[in-house]
């Protein structure tokens, strides 16, 4: 039967746990506040407790640290050093890819070896074994190779390569789109929200009749930008960067006539401006990627 040690009972730790639990694992678990592991139900369903992180570590070759931050992380495993030698160390916590290859460089200096993973999927879509839970995984590719039948029980695996902060990297690049789609829903929003008196549309309404259609229009528009970038032609295809500036500009002052902070718009219209200033006026906006660099 396979083993597996598990520590970090926040939510989506004990997704993890059940999700194993339920797939036939002897299920060793362990967090810092010990009582989360009678209240989450782990316990009842058949999960054992450890005491503490040495003995955690000492249940299982394979070991999955889901925690706050990787700082918990180095404290947590450094409470069971003794024990990490010979161990397989997979940390699906949130962090920095340099973070991850810290943790990778430490981790490998006391004898154990060491993943480092992204879980694109939200604690219900582990526990139910979603179709659509996606997991990012970087470091060793043999090790990978060896685990990846044990990981591939919490969704789909994408392997991103040696370098331990290659998951962490791209976790947090679709966080970022993420963030922009939801940064731009709000805007978007609060504007149809100003005009609700005149139009009675709600804001599940403006949604679902325009925001959404619209959105799954310019969604299929991503992969010719992606082309644009990787080739780095980026003749337009359409409005260039300087007629969409003005369109933005537009953006800009409606948003103040309603009272509707523009602080969302400012920043990407800033980026189309320098563009232009540099020479990509003619562009499409994918070119806007090269004025992406942080400014010193």
């Amino acid at each position: 039967m396979s083993q597996i040690t598990l520590f970090g009972l926040g939510a989506m730790g004990q997704a993890l746990a059940h999700r194993y639990l339920d797939k036939g694992y002897t299920t060793t678990i362990w967090n810092r506040t010990a009582s989360k592991a009678h209240s989450s139900g782990l316990i009842a369903k058949g999960a054992s407790q450890a005491r503490t992180v040495t003995e955690g570590l000492e249940a299982a070759d394979l070991v999955i640290l889901c925690l706050l931050d990787n700082a918990s992380v180095k404290d947590t495993l450094a409470q069971g050093i003794q024990a990490l030698h010979g161990k397989t160390i997979v940390n699906l916590t949130n962090g920095t890819p340099s973070q991850a290859r810290e943790l990778s460089e430490w981790v490998g200096s006391l004898g154990a070896e060491y993943i480092h993973g992204g879980i694109m999927a939200v604690p219900d879509m582990i526990a139910s074994g979603s179709p659509h839970s996606m997991l990012l995984y970087s470091g060793d590719g043999t090790v990978f190779e060896r685990v990846e039948n044990h990981l591939a029980h919490l969704g789909v695996s994408k392997y991103l390569g040696a370098d331990p902060g290659s998951a962490s990297l791209h976790d947090l690049a679709l966080l970022s789109g993420m963030y922009g789609l939801f940064s731009g829903f709000l805007h978007a929003t609060a504007l149809a929200r100003s005009a609700r008196l005149q139009t009675g549309m709600s804001a599940e309404d403006f949604v679902s009749q325009l925001l959404t259609p619209w959105l799954s229009a310019m969604t299929q528009y991503l992969a010719a930008l992606a082309k644009q970038i990787d080739s780095g032609d980026y003749a337009t295809q359409g409005s260039n960067i300087a007629m969409q500036v003005a369109g933005m500009e537009n953006i800009v002052s409606a948003s103040e006539d309603a009272g509707v902070t523009a602080a969302f718009i400012l920043p990407i219209l800033g980026l189309m401006k320098r563009a232009v200033q540099g020479g990509f006026g003619g562009a499409d906006v994918s070119a806007v990627v090269e004025f992406m660099g942080v400014e010193r």
